[in-house]
């Protein structure tokens, strides 16, 4: 493990499980990213984000592919009944599969404008989705369909699926992207990859006080090497995201506790198992998981 890991503070050893290594579970993809997990049958549904595919592994099934094509799904979580809730780059809107495993979109507007792509999401103990919405659909031909950008900005918006209510919550932002609740969900972290194509751009994580709205934005990290894309937030609050050689661990003060290393560039990664203690990492082409002593707080 010595390794495979850096520890740059005394408080990741209480984190980290003696005798853990990271293992490959899946390979294929063009592009892994949003992994989300299934208690039902201890499986990760995850997406092929520029291979325009969502993919399935389980434990005792292997890897299967779940939908093809996917209409470019990114980042990908459960909503409070166990539905799949998704982000579609290509069909610029939050999707959602129902209990008869029909998909449907719930929204792909405000203010009667085309949303960007959403990119990433996470639901709120109160059912309501907050979603990211930088252009990577319409720029990147990998990663949507194209088309003319009608919002003026790539913002975080907060949507209530039982009234339709959409509003942004984040407009400070240059490309949000990844993005996670504190346990107790009083703060709300950001991540900003704008460094991606934008040169000289930001490359950190914010973190927000959470309101109806939310206030008080300040830079949480700087994340390097690459920049910060999908985030989880553990039990005691600490930050674990994504970079370009790491899954890098931050204490919930803003101290970097030290990093476990990928074979491959991490995009998104989520907690699950059937304690929440296992860490699975969407990487490059493939799919990791890590035993740790902590649980995740997502649903």
């Amino acid at each position: 493990m010595a390794e495979a890991i850096e520890i740059y503070d005394d408080r990741l050893l209480a984190i980290l499980r003696p005798g853990a290594s990271l293992q490959e579970l899946a390979n294929g993809a063009v592009h892994s990213e949003g992994p989300v997990y299934f208690h039902e049958d201890d499986s990760v549904v995850w997406s092929d984000a520029h291979g325009n595919r969502l993919l399935r592994w389980s434990s005792t099934d292997g890897v299967s592919v779940l939908r093809s094509p996917s209409d470019y799904q990114s980042g990908n979580y459960r909503d409070l009944e166990g539905r799949l809730v998704a982000c579609s780059s290509g069909l610029r809107a939050i999707i959602r599969r129902e209990h008869d495993n029909e998909w449907q979109v719930l929204v792909d507007r405000y203010q009667n404008k085309r949303l960007n792509s959403p990119n990433d999401l996470v639901v709120k103990s109160d059912n309501t989705i907050w979603f990211t919405d930088p252009p990577y659909g319409i720029t990147e031909p990998n990663q949507g369909y194209g088309g003319e950008q009608e919002q003026p900005g790539s913002y975080v918006y907060r949507f209530d699926p039982a009234t339709g209510e959409i509003y942004p919550v984040v407009t400070d932002m240059i490309r949000p992207n990844g993005l996670a609740f504190s346990p107790d969900e009083s703060l709300l972290y950001v991540s900003d990859t704008a460094a991606f194509n934008i040169p000289g751009g930001p490359h950190h994580i914010r973190v927000y006080e959470v309101d109806r709205n939310l206030k008080n934005g300040r830079v949480f990290a700087i994340i390097e090497p690459g920049q910060p894309d999908g985030l989880r937030v553990d039990e005691h609050g600490n930050v674990f995201t994504s970079s370009q050689d790491s899954v890098q661990i931050y204490a919930p003060d803003g101290t970097q506790l030290g990093k476990i290393f990928v074979p491959e560039t991490s995009a998104n990664l989520t907690f699950g198992g059937k304690e929440s203690d296992r860490l699975f990492i969407t990487a490059g082409h493939s799919l990791y998981v890590i035993d740790l002593n902590t649980r995740g707080v997502q649903l």
